[in-house]
């Protein structure tokens, strides 16, 4: 008969016996990136250089001052070149390694609204008006998957 002592190392070996393997043994031949969001943007016809000339000023000037702080890995704007109808004009796409907790979003969005030199109202009163003309048609949060080294 097995001692208390003796059980329980036996145990405690069983279960590194299987658990440590399966870590080490992973056969997975990639794992997760960066997070990325891929907004999809419609654009009423005629407002096409208004609306890239919002992007060129305040979109960009945000999203550059985000990759500065390493608050996001990368950005780009794309356009559907072959357009069918429904679909969108632009898909915004953003790339970021992690979401922020609550205090760090705070911290955050104080930093940005200082170097935006800009207040929520603001911003969302400019959002409004952009809407006279662009319609934001959804939205997907997408994982990278890379290649392990």
């Amino acid at each position: 008969m097995l001692t208390m002592r003796k059980a329980a190392v036996l145990a405690a070996s069983i279960c590194l016996a299987y658990s440590t393997p399966v870590l080490a043994d992973d056969p997975w031949p990639n794992e997760e990136g960066d997070y990325v969001t891929v907004s999809m943007i419609s654009v009423d016809d005629g407002h096409d250089l208004e609306y890239m000339t919002h992007m060129a000023g305040q979109y960009r000037k945000g999203q550059d001052y985000a990759k500065a702080q390493g608050w996001i890995s990368s950005y780009e704007i794309l356009v559907n070149v072959n357009k069918r109808p429904g679909e969108p004009d632009y898909y915004l796409v953003t790339r970021f390694p992690r979401f922020a907790d609550k205090e760090e979003a705070r911290k955050r969005d104080e930093a940005y609204f200082a170097h935006m030199q800009s207040t929520t109202a603001q911003m969302q009163a400019a959002s409004g008006k952009r809407a006279e003309y662009r319609k934001v048609m959804g939205s997907q949060l997408l994982r990278a998957l890379v290649w392990k080294k």
